[in-house]
């Protein structure tokens, strides 16, 4: 399938479509992750992966722009959502050099930007190492990818 939008719905309790993200979950705030959930997912998905990344940050970082935020994979297939602050899965690194999620952080000043949240299914259960970019983490996975969808959340600091 590659990567093209399915008919998977992610959703989260803490924020709606193209609604504000909570403090709590920003760099400003607690910076955990938000409560994940999904439906609609394909036939023989097998596992999942997520990814939160800001297409407006004025970042372009090996070829790619924007800023991830976060990227968890080996999640297993027979699960339908992430409680806030998960410890589920496997992370990858962040453009902050971390592993794990980091929460929006705009620049002071910058105006709103948009957060895309991304949950990915794919047709094998992953055994990845933990570490890896978002580059390195879609190479691997392209071909595995059954469908996706995305939720995208706002946040502007003051």
């Amino acid at each position: 399938m590659g990567f093209a939008l399915s008919d998977m719905q992610l959703q989260s309790d803490a924020f709606g479509p193209h609604g504000n993200i909570p403090t709590q979950y920003t760099g400003e705030g607690e910076d955990i992750s938000p409560a994940l959930s999904w439906r609609g997912v394909p036939d023989g998905t097998r596992g999942f992966a997520v990814i939160c990344h800001d297409p407006d940050a004025p970042l372009v970082k090996d070829g790619a722009y924007g800023f991830v935020h976060w990227l968890l994979y080996n999640l297993p297939g027979d699960i339908n959502s992430l409680e806030e602050a998960t410890d589920q899965g496997t992370a990858g690194i962040n453009d902050f050099g971390n592993e794990g999620y980091g929460g929006p952080m705009p620049p002071e000043g910058h105006g709103v930007h948009h957060y895309y949240f991304w949950v990915l299914a794919l047709d094998t259960e992953l055994d990845l190492p933990a570490g890896l970019t978002l580059g390195s983490f879609l190479d691997r996975v392209e071909d595995h990818v059954l469908g996706m969808n995305r939720l995208v959340g706002t946040y502007e600091r003051n």
